[in-house]
């Protein structure tokens, strides 16, 4: 089977690892790449060492089922990276970037010692057709070659710039890779990130590792920050899983809000934790202080009680699930709430965040709410928001990607395979696969919860992928 794969990122590395672990079958593979960072992907390429990955071992897995994988890989250098209110390591992104790189050259051995092939191609793929029984990949240098099977690797969207700031100097659209990045910023300019996501906090720690002095300002809609991470307890959910979420819906012909709740509430109520006390302390998040906040995460960071991180768990292991079986009022109960769900979801971890709350302390780092306009006059950063108006020398974008948005690099190749009929749009973004000789894996899939795609997510795709290889190569 010749199978060909869009985008050589973390998503390509869970096929390929997938791939691997099969025990028959040969397959000769193409991986389309243009970027020099093979197997690494944009999120973890090359940058500072303050730019930490945002969770524990456990769930960094790209090996579907081994949760172990990534701390076998980690061993003992895990001791130099320990965050020790979290009790686990917690290494530089670069270097999760390496372990995919291990994990992709890992598996190709195994794919060639079985007589198989694995060849990278450095070229963007600009358009997908049919070709008879079999796929044609075409890329922007003009060659095409074919395939059997086709998988979209092709990562997350670009950066949304809100203000309409390109080009003005000083704004940087994509912060990434903040080595680059912040090497222009002046160590005594007043900085304002637009965003108080996981993005503008690794703007404002590596800020701060490279001992920045000037004024640091994040800007937002609703000026709220991420949650942090809780230290792992030696529990996992029992009612809140993919497994009770799929049987709810073969029961009732699918899943509600108050279904979800009334799990949640079952995991609390054998814990002993009270449901209204937890519900009513998430949801009053918003309106609090955000130093304060913060300061009350990192007291909690030891606090046994599993609520939160039982959510979090499940927002990303049984979260796409349910998403895919609520009715169009739940949906939007959710998004309604979806900056405190991603919060909630997607915490900062601990050591970011105490850096986050030095600088609060000291008065160098605020955040406002109630963003309105940005605007470049006179050399200098207009900026409007709720309470008044504000100034800054430069401006950080830290907006995330809408999840199953269309990477720039990718546009084209998207645009081709909607208009020769082998995808559709989802009705929220994202790409459904039409023929099933392509498969999307990725941020890029339709029908996903409104969060960025997790690595456990992703390498769930990866599989279900290899799955379905299998079952072809059964049927030829």
């Amino acid at each position: 089977m010749d199978i060909a794969i869009i985008g050589a990122g973390a998503a390509a590395v869970g096929v390929l690892d997938a791939l691997a672990a099969e025990s028959e079958g040969t397959a000769s593979i193409t991986v389309f790449e243009p970027s020099p960072h093979l197997w690494r992907g944009r999120p973890y390429s090359p940058d500072l060492d303050s730019v930490l990955v945002n969770a524990p071992p456990a769930i960094m897995s790209i090996r579907h089922g081994d949760f172990g994988h990534f701390s076998a890989w980690l061993g003992e250098r895990g001791r130099d990276h320990l965050d020790e209110r979290l009790d686990r390591p917690l290494i530089p992104r670069a270097m999760y970037g390496q372990y995919l790189v291990d994990t992709a050259e890992a598996a190709s051995r195994v794919l060639r010692e079985r007589g198989g092939t694995v060849e990278a191609v450095a070229a963007r793929v600009i358009a997908i057709a049919r070709a008879g029984d079999r796929l044609a990949v075409r890329t922007e240098d003009g060659r095409e070659f074919g395939a059997d099977r086709v998988v979209l690797c092709v990562g997350a969207g670009t950066p949304r710039d809100h203000y309409k700031l390109t080009g003005a100097p000083g704004f940087a659209a994509d912060p990434y890779p903040l080595a680059r990045t912040l090497d222009t910023v002046p160590a005594s300019a007043d900085v304002a990130v637009i965003g108080s996501g996981l993005t503008a906090v690794d703007i404002v720690v590596s800020l701060a590792a490279r001992g920045h002095t000037g004024r640091i300002g994040l800007l937002s809609r609703g000026g709220t920050l991420p949650h942090v991470w809780q230290r792992p307890v030696d529990r996992r959910p029992q009612h809140m899983t993919g497994e009770r979420v799929a049987a709810l819906a073969r029961e009732r012909g699918g899943v509600t809000i108050d279904d979800l709740i009334g799990l949640l509430r079952k995991e609390l109520a054998e814990a002993g934790e009270d449901f209204s006390a937890f519900a009513s302390d998430l949801l009053a998040s918003p309106s609090q202080d955000p130093a304060e906040r913060l300061r009350s995460q990192l007291d909690a960071v030891d606090d046994p009680r599993i609520g939160r991180r039982f959510l979090q768990e499940a927002a990303h292991m049984a979260g796409p699930l349910a998403w895919r079986h609520l009715a169009a009022a739940d949906r939007d109960r959710v998004r309604r709430i979806a900056r405190l769900a991603t919060g909630i979801a997607s915490p900062m971890v601990p050591v970011n965040a105490a850096a986050m709350l030095r600088l609060f302390d000291s008065g160098q780092l605020t955040v406002t709410a109630g963003l309105e306009r940005i605007e470049h006059r006179g050399g200098r950063f207009r900026i409007r928001h709720g309470g008044g108006e504000a100034s800054a020398d430069v401006v950080l974008n830290a907006v995330n990607p809408a999840p199953q948005s269309v990477p720039s690099g990718a546009a084209e190749l998207v645009a081709a395979l909607l208009a020769a009929g082998l995808a559709t749009t989802g009705p929220e973004g994202g790409l459904n696969a039409a023929d099933p000789r392509l498969h999307v894996v990725g941020d890029l899939a339709a029908g996903g919860l409104f969060l960025t795609s997790s690595i456990p997510g992703v390498a769930a795709q990866a599989a279900r992928a290899v799955q379905a290889f299998r079952e072809a190569l059964l049927h030829l």
